[in-house]
């Protein structure tokens, strides 16, 4: 049987809160009681008597409920020239950046994490370049799932999409899909309409920055924004000047238009990141011109409180979560202002 998001996220914020410790279940237990008394005393015409605890317990409630609707959880499903897939979503609604592995590793690797692809509402497409497009066309037949383009990247992407399915959006355009809302903007990468995304629920916002030929303003300002980012980190300058790709090659890499180098992302994150920026996975990296032993290193000795991962060419990464913080007090969430 899979297991909900809704499930994880009562595991999670029970585990990172201490809420398995015998002392709190017993807590839990208490004020189910304590519903059930005021249950009875209501049907004995005693409710006045029980407003006071008939308040408090609607409070226990909406704290819980409020909670498990925080979290917001992200995957890179596979991030690398070979295919670019990234989820995103939270107990309800979910949607994926880019489809360039076929339908049935999308199917497999939600899987596996134990996710089913009924819970994406929509795929967002950054541009037509094929690892960013390859699943595209079976996952609209087989799951009927709407897809965002910009109308440039549609048209040149070659793609055979049913009308119904096709979706349009401008740079700089925000869309809500159920609970989520999703930002693109534009950036610098030889396409004909590139965009990159932030992705909000509540408080947390995860942005997908790969394919990027240089650091703009627009990709400054929306990873300030960000509690996690799959960064892309493509190339180490040193192995792509010695390596094995024809001159031309290495120019588009590491041009205006290309990719950003382990250095250029470094710097990014250096500069720019925010104090809540807590996961950081490196992506979309090379496997001829890096080392992911070589850029966990530069990463590690300056990361701060920042987890850094690597978001792997060949398996999806854990999935991972932004919630509520476990030293997070009342006056913080402002469920009772």
């Amino acid at each position: 049987m899979e297991r909900t998001l809704w499930y994880d996220q009562w595991c999670n914020i029970l585990h990172s809160m201490g809420l398995f410790s015998f002392v709190y279940i017993i807590y839990i237990i208490t004020i189910a009681n304590q519903f059930n008394s005021i249950l009875i005393n209501y049907l004995n015409g005693k409710i006045k008597f029980h407003l006071g605890k008939i308040t408090l317990n609607c409070n226990y409630f909406l704290f819980f409920y409020f909670l498990c609707n925080m979290s917001l959880y992200f995957s890179s499903l596979n991030s690398g020239s070979n295919g670019n897939c990234y989820f995103i979503g939270n107990h309800k609604d979910a949607v994926l950046v880019d489809a360039g592995i076929t339908c049935k590793e999308v199917e497999r690797r939600l899987k596996s994490m134990d996710l089913s692809i009924k819970s994406i509402r929509a795929i967002f497409i950054s541009h037509e370049h094929i690892d960013h497009i390859k699943g595209i066309e079976i996952l609209v037949k087989n799951h009927n799932i709407p897809i965002y383009f910009t109308p440039k990247t549609y048209e040149n992407s070659r793609l055979k999409i049913p009308d119904e399915n096709k979706k349009y959006f401008n740079p700089l355009e925000s869309i809500e899909i159920g609970s989520l809302k999703i930002k693109a903007f534009p950036k610098s990468h030889d396409a004909i309409d590139p965009c990159s995304f932030i992705i909000q629920h509540e408080e947390h916002c995860v942005g997908v920055f790969t394919d990027i030929g240089n650091c703009c303003n627009h990709v400054i300002e929306h990873f300030k924004l960000c509690n996690a980012v799959f960064l892309e980190a493509n190339y180490d300058q040193v192995m792509l000047e010695n390596g094995p790709y024809p001159y031309h090659l290495k120019k588009r890499i590491s041009g205006n238009e290309g990719h950003l180098s382990n250095e250029q992302a470094l710097e990014l994150f250096l500069n720019h990141s925010n104090e809540n920026l807590e996961h950081l996975l490196l992506s979309h990296l090379s496997q001829e011109n890096n080392d992911p032993e070589l850029l966990m290193n530069i990463f590690n000795s300056k990361k701060g409180k920042t987890n850094i991962h690597i978001a792997s060419r060949h398996k999806p990464s854990p999935l991972f979560k932004l919630g509520v913080d476990k030293k997070m007090s009342f006056q913080q969430i402002k469920l009772f202002p």
